[in-house]
């Protein structure tokens, strides 16, 4: 008589974020208040974030201000990957902020266009920021 398989046992949950998430939605007001190919700065929750509408429409944003000397990124120069910062030429990846050219990320933050043809922008706060 053969054994039964033995089970794999229970299964092990997915770790618990020691510092659960908030989404905040901030509409900041018309798309087309952006021109195609470049970039504006808008202050969200007490942090610049710079928002582009690449010349396809579709839009990116990120920290406005460049962790290396604190250039204006929203002045910067876009392409369909990355931003230059208009100070000291630092690429910044325009979907997760990550240098090309070795200077500290930018954050990135989830942005749309809604039904209404306004910007929404995703800022996820830790609770400890709240």
């Amino acid at each position: 008589m053969s054994a039964a398989p033995k089970s794999p046992g229970p299964m092990n949950p997915s770790p618990v974020n020691p510092c659960p998430t908030n989404t905040r939605l901030h509409t900041l007001g018309p798309v087309d208040q952006i021109p195609l190919g470049e970039g504006r700065a808008f202050g969200v929750d007490g942090e610049q974030v710079a928002v582009f509408r690449l010349r396809d429409g579709t839009l990116r944003a990120l920290s406005a201000v460049c962790p290396h000397r604190g250039g204006p990124i929203a002045d910067g120069t876009i392409d369909r990957q990355v931003v230059i910062c208009p100070l000291h030429q630092h690429a910044f990846d325009l979907e997760t902020g990550c240098s090309r050219t070795g200077a500290e990320p930018l954050r990135a933050y989830s942005v749309r266009e809604d039904a209404e043809q306004n910007i929404v922008l995703h800022n996820e706060m830790n609770d400890v920021e709240n």
